[in-house]
């Protein structure tokens, strides 16, 4: 336990005091009910608080023009279950999560849970430092890019979306996500995904899912778009 806690703690740039705080934060009920120990639900709802607190701060400090309604959208869009997901996903957080037997042989998402322990171990990181910059920064080192994009973009729901509404600003074309490549056992898989317009290539994304990688595919589509 001990090695594994210290690969998460050089990974998410933090070493705890309290590593039985950490482990809480990475323990999914199924496993605190099989083994009788706590876990990550109480943390989950002080993180989710912390998260809001700290990203709403960002906002007011940094983005003057933006009203209440459209920092609240922006919010919404920077913290919700797939931006935390993507957090978990660059932070490698299923490789330490304690998940019960139960939960492993099911095929559940396991999107909201791991979106859930990022909320946990801000909370954790808070608490073991006793901080608050310590813990905005690692929300903001997390939350940044995405933030931008929203204010950018307020209201959109995805990457894919407003790539779409970019193509199309001339009239109808033809976009197309292809899988080209997926690697690694299937329970740790990695995807690549293409997208093309007019069967011209725009760009590539890499993801732990094919939707994921679709988003990211069409994040870098934007960005080279933007940049022209």
């Amino acid at each position: 336990m001990k090695n594994e806690l210290e690969a998460f703690e050089k990974d998410i740039e933090y070493s705890f005091k309290n590593k039985e705080l950490l482990k809480t934060a990475l323990t999914h009920t199924s496993y605190a009910y099989e083994n009788k120990v706590k876990s990550y639900e109480r943390l989950e709802y002080l993180g989710d608080s912390i998260l809001e607190f700290i990203s709403s701060k960002y906002l007011f400090e940094n983005f003057e023009k933006l009203t209440e309604g459209e920092m609240t959208k922006v919010r919404a869009y920077a913290v919700c279950e797939d931006s935390l997901y993507k957090i978990a996903i660059k932070h490698n957080f299923s490789d330490f999560l304690y998940l019960g037997k139960s939960e492993k042989m099911s095929n559940t998402d396991k999107k909201a849970i791991l979106a859930d322990t990022v909320e946990a171990v801000i909370a954790a990181m808070y608490l073991d430092s006793e901080d608050i910059s310590v813990v905005q920064e690692f929300i903001l080192q997390n939350i940044k890019d995405q933030v931008e994009f929203a204010s950018k973009h307020i209201g959109v729901k995805d990457y894919k979306t407003v790539l779409q509404e970019k193509l199309q600003v001339n009239g109808e074309v033809q976009i197309k996500y292809t899988i080209i490549n997926e690697e690694g056992p299937d329970h740790n898989k990695t995807f690549t995904a293409e997208v093309e317009c007019n069967r011209k290539k725009l760009a590539s994304g890499v993801g732990r899912s094919k939707k994921m990688a679709e988003m990211e595919a069409a994040r870098k589509a934007i960005k080279i778009i933007e940049n022209k």
